[in-house]
């Protein structure tokens, strides 16, 4: 039965990865598109360089999931937004991620261009590329983000997460501009100059394609979905995936079963009431609150791990495979990579826990008769490609 993955002891979950996979997986340049690093210890004041009871991150257990650098995720949640915190507090998560990370010099420093990425591989430390998932600020003023720029910030999203902004629309919320309006073309142009990786996941349909029109450089949707396996406005038609992947961009993966799996995400939906995206009950309450208030609103949220759902309605390593084969098939292998979202909520696929099994992953692509060349593309090479690319200076 498959229950059993969850029962059986850690020792034994590790025997069923081979010396083959291990030997790849330590060899290859592992780099995930998105992680959450820094919300849970801004909340709860942990370390990440230590192993954390709960949760899926820290750098311990990074170390051991083989990863050699990640997309340092820092997230702005919709609460944030009606009372206009949302860049107060994208200024404080700088903060903090620059705290944690010098407090843990000696596992992690931060890339802020292609070429940092060698020089800290030789290091043996963890790369970090830090990432704004959420608003800088609702109406995109240009001086906050050449602000988080200087700061190291080589990644951000365009629409506020799953709210729409006043430049950009999201996919999970009502369109007020059917795409992007004059100034969010302006902001597309600034990032391309500042040499930014601009971010589409969690834009709307018309956004992305708005986008792929007007950027100089490649796009990357960092962890994203298949709508041909699930129909959610939060996954990316395949006419989409064409077109980014044409503009030579990379789409990541989402680890978690929600985004595949109909089965899993229509228990959620049962059991929470809402799709995981729906945040239309944000709104006048949180205006009259307190950034302090909003803290401890959302601070019971981090980490954000996946349900507790059946075993038997979870996807298996190998099963997850299958659907980037299913990407492969309309884009190439050129232009998929991982972007698992650990400790952003994900279920993820049955016998995984946390980031310390991605070599399930290495093992479940071998499993499927992958190349080495294709496995080494998808679990880091094609997103490394995009980044010395993008982010030269």
């Amino acid at each position: 039965m498959r229950v059993v993955l969850f029962l059986v002891s850690p020792v034994l979950l590790t025997a069923q990865i081979s010396g083959e996979a291990r030997r790849l997986h330590q060899d290859a340049f592992v780099f995930d598109g998105h992680i959450h690093v820094i919300n849970r210890q801004f909340h709860d004041g942990t370390d990440i360089g230590q192993r954390l009871k709960g949760g899926q991150v820290d750098l311990p257990r990074a170390k051991d999931g083989g990863v050699d650098a990640m997309f340092f995720s820092l997230f702005i949640p919709e609460q944030y937004y009606p009372p206009r915190f949302e860049t107060q507090h994208a200024l404080r998560l700088m903060d903090k991620a620059l705290e944690q990370i010098r407090r843990n010099e000696d596992k992690i420093a931060i890339a802020r261009k292609g070429a940092d990425l060698d020089r800290i591989r030789r290091t043996g430390k963890i790369a970090a590329v830090l990432d704004l998932e959420g608003g800088f600020d609702i109406d995109g003023d240009v001086r906050v983000l050449q602000r988080l720029y200087k700061m190291g910030l080589r990644s951000a999203q365009l629409p506020a997460h799953n709210w729409a902004n006043n430049f950009a629309d999201s996919c999970c919320a009502k369109r007020k501009w059917n795409g992007l309006n004059a100034h969010g073309a302006e902001i597309v142009a600034e990032m391309n100059r500042l040499g930014m990786l601009i971010n589409v996941s969690h834009a709307s349909d018309e956004t992305i394609e708005q986008v792929l029109k007007i950027s100089t450089d490649p796009v990357l949707a960092t962890h994203h979905g298949m709508r041909a396996l699930n129909g959610i406005p939060r996954n990316m038609p395949d006419a989409l995936m064409k077109k980014l992947a044409d503009k030579d961009g990379v789409i990541g993966f989402h680890i978690g079963n929600e985004f595949h799996n109909r089965p899993m995400f229509d228990w959620r939906t049962k059991q929470v009431g809402r799709p995981f995206w729906d945040m239309s009950a944000v709104g006048e309450k949180e205006r009259k609150l307190s950034i302090e208030d909003i803290d401890r609103m959302v601070a019971p949220s981090f980490p954000m791990m996946g349900t507790n759902a059946p075993d038997d309605i979870l996807m298996s390593p190998e099963e997850w495979i299958d659907v980037i084969e299913r990407a492969i098939s309309v884009v190439g292998e050129d232009h998929v990579m991982l972007g698992s979202d650990w400790d952003g909520g994900p279920t993820p696929p049955r016998g995984m826990k946390d980031i310390a099994d991605m070599p399930r992953l290495t093992q479940a692509m071998l499993n499927r008769k992958w190349s080495e060349t294709r496995i080494r593309k998808f679990l880091g090479g094609n997103l490394e490609r995009v980044f010395r690319q993008v982010c030269k200076k």
